[in-house]
């Protein structure tokens, strides 16, 4: 690199340092320190390495860049800034009401691809990205990590490390912003940048360390990082927090705030500057064609049938996939139970394998969303929950994935209650715009599994484990959001509210309770959010008594969702609640449904119960 050329980058770098001090004291709030570190790093690869086209994010050679560490928000906007996509009057805007400088990075700005700021989560979705580059898209467009080395001490890290390099992504590169302050002191490892280093080759990554404040060495990283074939390359970078500000630079105390005196602090970075930066274009690549949608040939089951809605969900995966060519499937190593192993052996080349690795398997799926796919992406109900940060941040990444959850609730039987999903219901519920299913027999589970790829949002689908009869015919339809009355009368004393496995417990207590001369009503409450508040209000104005069963933790699942229902202010009916309250050991799948009081002859009880209390005039 010529001597006038790294000049020119250092003043990038120092502009990019300005512009985090001034956002971060116009806003009085943010981590202009933690920017600071970085931004040497961000001049060179914004102005010598990145290939994009700010006009057109959409655009398919465009290279990705996530900044993982999203607390240094201030350092991505005045990239921005610099590139001529933001004016110094938004900059100065950072953490306003409205303004689309948001303390941490959102897609509400086109050129941001997911939201950051909870970290270790940077790496494992642009793992996803590399994926969808390299093995769908074939382009040739790179993925960028900004990474603290704070956040190298999460295990979705490593979970990625470990996915990148069994991959090869050598579309991907990693650079650590190895400043040796957290928030509260030093971290782990300080500037050991072998301590990394070693980690990351045991991995199977090509790494680089370097003075991540010496521009040549920056520049010649990057370049070796983008011809490195066959592996991930991470660039781990020593650099001083708050850099050239001597009040700041390498000091405690100072995350996460203003720097104490900004106007003297720009001064001595040489005051403000305009430098506009001409960021490369991306290369040429094949257009992302609009996803064909062919004839959809859904399984079809027939009444009477005994069949796993598991299975129901594997067939009718396998199924869209035939009929679009935008759908994926990831799983965690379990595809064999979970029945997305129906969806690989039909369409390898769009099957991924995550292996025992929750975290990124949902990180991926929302990679490979980002780049325009429509995933579907399953493991056991219960073991979602170690990924529920990432389903929260999917949100805020206004993310569209699809998520599935198999072996749900005490009728999975023998197993035990480590394997048994009974949280996932309220987790998925508390998702902002999810939508959650939850199908009792298999071709309403086939019709719920094609709805779901046109939804918005998280969507969680929970299927069962064990045979279950077929109650709908195949041309039977469903739709989010609402709900099938399954018996009715004009005699009706009570409401029983079921979804899954519970609906066939509830029409047997429906039959066991028609031999003693009450009549009950029976909703299956497949789409549990959102929830079909009318049907529930008006079997509430009819029968005056509701109660709800469900294989799930009394909190947050389908009572709960009833009892929404009545939250307007309208009179609340009588509402008995039945699910799982006690901690479950094994039994089979029946015994199971008895000792939780679920089966069929404890919901008979609890009417009997309402009856007796209810007087009739």
């Amino acid at each position: 690199m010529q001597r006038e050329a790294a000049l020119e980058l250092a003043d990038l770098g120092q502009q990019l340092r300005v512009d985090a001090v001034r956002a971060a004291a116009a806003a009085n709030s943010g981590h202009p320190t933690s920017s600071m570190s970085a931004s040497d790093l961000a001049a060179v690869l914004l102005a010598h390495h990145l290939r994009y086209d700010f006009d057109h994010p959409e655009h398919p050679g465009n290279d990705r860049f996530i900044l993982s560490k999203g607390h240094a928000s201030p350092l991505l906007y005045a990239m921005y800034r610099a590139a001529g996509v933001v004016d110094d009057e938004e900059l100065l805007t950072f953490r306003r009401r409205d303004s689309r400088m948001e303390g941490h990075p959102t897609p509400r700005l086109p050129w941001v691809d997911v939201a950051t700021g909870s970290l270790g989560q940077g790496l494992p979705v642009g793992v996803g990205m590399a994926l969808a580059g390299k093995r769908l898209d074939h382009a040739p467009y790179r993925v960028w990590v900004l990474s603290g080395d704070s956040e190298m001490a999460e295990g979705s890290v490593w979970e990625a490390a470990e996915h990148a390099a069994y991959e090869n992504l050598d579309n991907l590169t990693l650079i650590i912003d190895v400043n040796r302050l957290g928030q509260r002191g030093p971290t782990r490892h300080g500037w050991d940048l072998d301590a990394y280093a070693r980690r990351l080759k045991a991995f199977g990554w090509h790494t680089i360390e370097i003075d991540g404040h010496d521009i040549e060495a920056v520049d010649a990283a990057f370049a070796e990082a983008s011809a490195t074939t066959s592996q991930p390359t991470a660039v781990i970078a020593h650099t001083l927090k708050g850099r050239g500000v001597a009040e700041v630079e390498d000091r405690e105390g100072h995350h996460g705030k203003p720097l104490p005196d900004a106007d003297a602090a720009i001064e001595e970075l040489g005051g403000p500057r305009f430098v506009r930066v001409e960021v490369s274009s991306p290369p040429s690549a094949p257009a992302r064609r609009d996803a064909d949608i062919g004839h959809l040939d859904l399984p079809r089951f027939e009444v009477g049938d005994s069949v796993a809605t598991r299975d129901a969900f594997g067939q009718a995966l396998a199924a869209l996939g035939s009929a679009r060519e935008d759908v994926v499937a990831l799983d965690g190593e379990v595809g064999d139970s979970t029945r997305t192993e129906f969806f690989g052996k039909a369409h390898p080349e769009r099957y991924f394998e995550c292996y025992i690795a929750e975290q990124q398997l949902v990180a991926a799926a929302v990679g490979l969303q980002a780049r325009g796919y429509v995933p579907y992406a399953s493991s056991f109900a219960a073991f979602l929950t170690r990924a529920h940060d990432f389903v929260r941040m999917a949100a805020v990444s206004q993310a569209g994935i699809n998520i599935v959850g198999s072996h749900a609730g005490v009728s999975i039987g023998q197993d035990g209650p480590s394997q048994m999903g009974l949280e996932d219901l309220a987790m998925f519920r508390a998702v902002h715009g999810s939508t959650v299913l939850y199908p009792c027999d298999a071709n309403q589970t086939a019709q719920l599994v094609a709805a779901m790829a046109d939804l918005p949002g998280v969507r969680y689908l929970r299927t069962g484990r064990g045979e279950a009869p077929v109650i709908y015919g195949p041309d039977e339809r469903f739709a989010p959001g609402g709900s099938k009355v399954l018996r009715s009368s004009d005699q009706d004393r009570v409401t029983v509210v079921a979804a899954g496995v519970t609906v066939q417990e509830a029409l047997r207590a429906g039959e066991l309770l028609d031999r003693e001369g009450i009549a009950v009503r029976v909703i299956d409450l497949y789409s549990v959010k959102p929830v079909d508040a009318r049907t529930l209000q008006e079997a509430a104005e009819a029968t005056g008594c509701l109660v709800t069963v469900e294989d799930h933790r009394v909190q947050g699942g389908i009572g709960d969702a009833v009892a929404e229902a009545f939250a307007d202010g309208r009179p609340v009916p009588r509402l008995v609640r039945l699910g799982v309250r006690t901690m479950p050991s094994s039994a089979g799948p029946e015994e199971q449904l008895r000792l939780a009081g679920i089966d069929a002859e404890s919901i008979a009880a609890a009417v009997r119960l309402l009856v007796e209390r209810v007087v009739v005039p």
